[in-house]
């Protein structure tokens, strides 16, 4: 086989994936709980610091892949609304540290709750052999996902 045919096929597994991956989040970005109005950036600063514990606002930026400035009005909107706490650094009086509220804690839960329960039901509606594709086809999405 030529690495053209390959080329070729993998521009086209990248194209199918790419609206299919889009239109999953799409359709998990309005499976929102109710009363959550946090946009889905200011949810993925919340699960940040739920997982890796509190951070600076130039490592959430990092990991969120903004600019400082856009992290900061984030923060500040998470922070004004009570779902994150700010401090100054023990050892640099000029950083902030974030970390994540107990009201912060259990809107992600909730929301992730709704949206697990949403994509849930929308996996058993597929056949046993679909469901184990999508099994085996998760980590390898989530290495497209992560990787450089």
């Amino acid at each position: 086989m030529s690495s053209k045919a390959v080329t070729r096929a993998d521009a086209g597994l990248a194209s199918t994936l790419r609206v299919a991956v889009l239109r999953l989040r799409r359709r998990l970005v309005n499976e929102h709980a109710p009363d959550n109005d946090l946009s889905i950036g200011s949810m993925a600063v919340l699960g940040a610091l739920a997982k890796g514990g509190e951070a600076t606002i130039g490592e959430l930026a990092a990991h969120e892949r903004v600019q400082p400035p856009s992290m900061t009005r984030i923060v500040g909107c998470l922070a004004d609304g009570g779902y994150v706490e700010r401090r100054a650094s023990d050892t640099d009086r000029r950083q902030v540290i974030v970390a994540i509220t107990e009201k912060g804690r259990a809107t992600l839960e909730a929301d992730k709750r709704r949206r697990e329960e949403w994509l849930a039901r929308r996996l058993a509606a597929l056949t046993p052999q679909e469901r184990a594709i999508l099994r085996a086809a998760a980590p390898v999405l989530e290495k497209l996902a992560t990787s450089e």
